[in-house]
């Protein structure tokens, strides 16, 4: 009886590496799942993703939600690097599991955010264990993690507003551009960001170089209307030793130094004709040489190109290439000025506070209802930027509590923004409510169901607000045509 058990066993032991042995050869998890192991079963059947890794941070095993959720198939997952597959926020210096396997605590519902085969960056919730042999011996780790990317959009809808990056905003103009955000980050094609001064370009540009596979390669910027040609163009492409009288050495450019990354030309509607030919070559070859130099350098580096000018009026007035202009053109973005999304003032005043208290070590609280008021009723030349020094100019002289009037700069108060004294708030309530209706109205081309849609309110009572608020109207609106 005892041979035939071992007999058993030894043919048990058999199979046992046959399995192994072919699991290895198809790249598979390095485990004997069969279709009556329940383990695998229960891990393909779970909607959280899972991965194994060795000691030496190789992948191990990748179940079917991994699969799903990275976009990637197990087989190019295992044996990789799991910093290589995931590219986590955390990966460099921060990682959960080498945590845990330094430690040997598991750590549970830890936030992140990994980034997938198409370059979305995805926030997950993640909690990881030790991985030990039948003897009980640490032979790696395991890690699950969850998709919340449903949960954090539900959460933006909820509160009203969305978020890339540092972008902040609940308009709907802005929702348009949010919603193509992670298409073109993940892409490398050239980008032309439109807007005037003071809306948040180069933020623009920022985000979506963060939000890009170039995200860990640098960000460069340079203001081309700031630098006069020659230095411009030296401090763009570089030069090299004896190129003119005080060169001395090599210098490297702008280009080489945004390598593998992102440049951001803001203001490229400033450049002369002459160096728009040189910056058309490295757009069209992808290559330019230092000044003094002769032989060609490759640029690996995404063009992001802002300016406040209508580049297509510049065009037909001679001023700018027609042929660079359909080079940076690929993908337009319009950033809309801040009087025409002035939704946006409450929830951007609260961000500069956020920002202020923490850099300048105080505890203001926010705007009073006065001040919001004044602040809703500007039409802000300066956009965005304006705002922020408004609210920057009041940290000034407010040490804590609210802001009031009293803290505001006395440009903008002379302007004739302070309502009388009687009735002071609801007056500048009214006028505030009546010119958000009416510029809800100018965009939905007077069309008071679409108007009451986006402002969220029932079409009867936009009807009664018109009424109240003296607001005249065109004999046709927006439903019309002839």
């Amino acid at each position: 009886m005892g041979r035939v058990l071992q007999k058993c066993r030894f043919l048990k032991n058999i199979k046992y590496h046959k399995i192994m042995k072919k699991t290895a050869e198809n790249n598979e998890p390095r485990l004997p799942f069969s279709a009556s192991n329940p383990t695998k079963i229960i891990l393909e059947s779970i909607s959280d993703g899972v991965f194994t890794v060795d000691r030496e941070w190789r992948i191990t095993s990748f179940n079917r939600a991994a699969e799903e959720i990275m976009g990637i198939d197990r087989r190019e997952a295992i044996g990789r690097l799991c910093s290589e597959v995931f590219r986590s926020s955390m990966c460099e210096v921060d990682c959960a599991l080498r945590c845990t396997l330094e430690t040997g605590a598991p750590i549970i519902n830890r936030s992140a955010f990994i980034v997938d085969a198409r370059g979305r960056r995805i926030p997950i919730s993640l909690s990881t264990a030790l991985l030990r042999n039948e003897k009980g011996q640490v032979i790696g780790g395991a890690e699950t993690f969850r998709d919340l990317s449903l949960v954090e959009e539900l959460r933006k809808e909820l509160e009203g507003r969305f978020q890339a990056g540092d972008l902040v905003s609940r308009s709907a103009s802005m929702r348009r551009i949010f919603d193509v955000l992670p298409q073109v980050a993940a892409s490398d094609s050239t980008v032309l960001i439109q807007g005037e001064t003071g809306t948040g370009k180069e933020l623009l540009a920022r985000t979506l170089h963060n939000l890009s596979p170039r995200a860990i390669k640098p960000f460069i910027a340079i203001n081309c209307g700031a630098l006069p040609d020659t230095l411009l163009e030296s401090e763009l492409f570089g030069y090299k030793a004896g190129a003119f009288t005080g060169a001395d050495r090599d210098k490297p450019g702008r280009f080489a130094l945004a390598e593998g990354g992102t440049m951001f030309l803001d203001e490229i509607a400033e450049v002369s004709p002459a160096l728009q030919v040189r910056l058309l070559r490295v757009l069209q070859e992808r290559v330019y040489e230092p000044l003094g130099g002769t032989i060609s350098i490759k640029a690996n580096v995404r063009i992001i190109a802002a300016t406040n000018r209508n580049l297509e009026v510049q065009v037909k007035k001679g001023l700018f290439r027609q042929d660079l202009y359909y080079r940076i053109n690929v993908v337009r973005m319009e950033l809309p000025p801040l009087r025409k999304r002035k939704e946006d003032i409450p929830l951007l005043v609260d961000h500069f506070i956020s920002r202020f208290n923490r850099t300048q070590g105080k505890s203001i609280s926010g705007v009073s209802s006065q001040v919001m008021a004044f602040l809703m009723a500007y039409d802000y030349p300066g956009n965005i930027r304006e705002l922020e020094n408004i609210i920057e100019y009041a940290f000034v002289l407010c040490n804590q509590g609210l802001i009031e009037p009293c803290h505001l700069p006395d440009e903008f108060v002379a302007r004739d923004l302070l309502p009388p004294r009687s009735g002071e708030i609801a007056t500048a309530i009214r006028a505030v409510e009546a010119q958000t209706i009416r510029q809800a109205l100018q965009r939905n081309h007077f069309n008071r169901l679409a108007t009451a849609r986006e402002l969220g309110i029932h079409k009867s009572t936009l009807f009664r607000k018109i009424k109240s608020l003296g607001i005249s109207l065109p004999e046709r609106d927006g439903r019309y045509r002839g």
